[in-house]
């Protein structure tokens, strides 16, 4: 606003001591009237207070032009593989078309979406985002937008920044946004026994973020796994796997659990084993007795056998090959057991080593 150029300043100056006043000008020392005097003087103080007027109003209005961002309170849960929207509103509500709008993650230089000029701009849009997103921008003349991304995944997790500028003024809000996938397709295996007992495996895909797992058994209570591992598929989910080792039957009924920490999501599928499948030390033992016994009657037969050739037969000769095949079965004999006293040393050396162990969750 163009203000106009201030009245010339007048002078007064005291005539006597009781009301005359003479007044001139500073270009024209002329005696002026007192009234005239007054008058100008009066102009004077109203200009002045015309002048704080119009720089109080001036200032009002540059503080009404000036503006905050408002939006979702977060964090925004968005399911993997759905559209999230996310709105934000400039307050007090007020036209936007002209202002600059850009959606960013955690730099401003590097968008994932930007309205310009009146107008949506692509250059310095990230890849990932490129035919992504969508600015909504039916309410823009009240200073509301909405911005649109398709097919959400574990990428898209994580902060969200909502930038107006006008001119060189400028404000932000920050919305939190969670990736969210869960899975009900638990699968349970069971390896075949071995001497230290039965292998269990937990399987299950699909998860984010990545879930907590966890053995229970039939009261309820936690058993702790042999392992756990995981592994990331080519949507970036989360699969999983967890092992336990079970030592006698009374962990038969056991149940797998994975539960989303962020919904509180729980999925769990439970597995109850046969009586038999414990057998192993017993099938060892059966297998070991087998072994000894073969051996045992191995040893006999060619004992029996040398005692009947010895009655139908008497040279030297053959007298000098019995003796000869009595003394390998004897070495034999005497071999098979130590081998059968090694590996029942082996045996209950493993046994109690895998018993000593505890389930330490790796």
């Amino acid at each position: 606003m163009v203000l106009e150029s201030p009245p010339p300043k007048l002078m007064c100056k005291k005539v006597n001591k009781v009301s005359n006043v003479s007044c001139f000008n500073a270009s024209n020392v002329d005696s002026i009237p007192e009234g005239r005097c007054v008058m100008d003087e009066a102009r004077l103080l109203m200009y002045r207070l015309g002048v704080v007027f119009i720089c109080l109003l001036h200032m009002v209005t540059l503080q009404a032009e000036r503006f905050t961002v408002t939006g979702l309170v977060g964090p925004v849960l968005a399911p993997f593989g759905t559209v999230l929207e996310l709105s934000c509103q400039l307050s007090p509500p007020q036209n936007a078309q002209h202002m600059e709008i850009r959606w960013f993650r955690t730099h401003y230089t590097q968008p994932i979406h930007q309205y310009e000029n009146g107008k949506d701009l692509f250059g310095e849009i990230i890849p990932k985002y490129v035919e992504r997103t969508e600015l909504l921008k039916d309410a823009i003349g009240e200073g509301r937008v909405t911005l649109r991304i398709f097919n959400v995944n574990p990428d898209d997790d994580g902060q969200y920044h909502c930038f107006f500028k006008d001119g060189k003024f400028y404000e932000e809000h920050i919305t939190e946004v969670k990736v969210i996938a869960g899975s009900s397709r638990i699968q349970i295996l069971v390896h075949p026994p071995t001497t230290k007992g039965v292998i269990v495996e937990c399987h299950s895909e699909g998860w984010f973020p990545r879930p907590h797992l966890e053995w229970r058994d039939s009261r309820g209570e936690i058993v702790p796994a042999e392992s756990k591992s995981y592994s990331r598929d080519e949507n970036k989910l989360f699969n999983m796997k967890m092992t336990l080792l079970l030592r006698d039957k009374s962990l038969r009924n056991i149940t797998c659990c994975l539960w989303n920490p962020l919904l509180g999501q729980e999925e769990s599928t439970s597995i109850v084993l046969p009586d038999d499948i414990f057998s192993w030390n017993t099938i060892w033992w059966m297998i070991v007795t087998a072994i000894l016994i073969m051996m045992v009657l191995f040893v006999i037969t060619h004992s029996c056998k040398l005692r009947s050739m010895e009655v139908f037969a008497s040279d030297a000769q053959f007298d000098l090959d019995a003796m000869w095949l009595n003394d390998i079965t004897i070495i034999l004999s005497m071999l098979i057991v130590f081998a059968v006293m090694l590996i029942f040393f082996l045996y209950f050396i493993l046994r109690g080593k895998c018993r000593g162990e505890g389930g330490e969750i790796k």
